[in-house]
């Protein structure tokens, strides 16, 4: 099966940023549009409290479960969002390596934002995402 995404590189915006500025799908792609993957255990509880990094990768790993039960990859991620519950920029670039590393050289384009709250008691990480495949 082909890859449905094309990461676009810009040789006329800075390079400092680290992913691809846009991506684009074919029109014959299925979308797929998954909701905020928060850092919770099977149970329900918040996994790694008070630990960015650690709930950045519990997220992630939801993220994958839930597009493994989609038809796709994380390599089949055209662009995400990553919402961090902070004002320091330290917490959120915790956050944002373990999602990085975690796409490696798939780097979709991605927003970066610090919010006041998230939705469940002691979340401080949530990784929005679409994907797009071929079926």
């Amino acid at each position: 099966m082909t890859k449905a995404v094309t990461l676009i590189r810009s040789k006329s915006l800075s390079d400092v940023a680290e992913y691809a500025y846009a991506a684009t799908a074919p029109a014959d792609a299925r979308l797929i549009f998954l909701a905020g993957a928060c850092p919770l255990n099977a149970d329900g509880t918040t996994a790694a409290v008070g630990d960015y990094a650690g709930q950045a990768a519990r997220a992630v790993e939801n993220m994958r479960t839930a597009l493994a039960e989609a038809g796709a990859t994380i390599e089949d991620v055209i662009s995400t969002r990553v919402l961090v519950a902070s004002s320091r920029r330290a917490d959120l670039v915790t956050a944002w390596e373990v999602v990085r590393d975690a796409f490696g050289d798939h780097d979709v384009p991605s927003t970066l934002m610090g919010v006041t709250v998230l939705g469940y008691d002691d979340q401080l990480v949530e990784v929005e995402a679409i994907a797009a495949v071929r079926d």
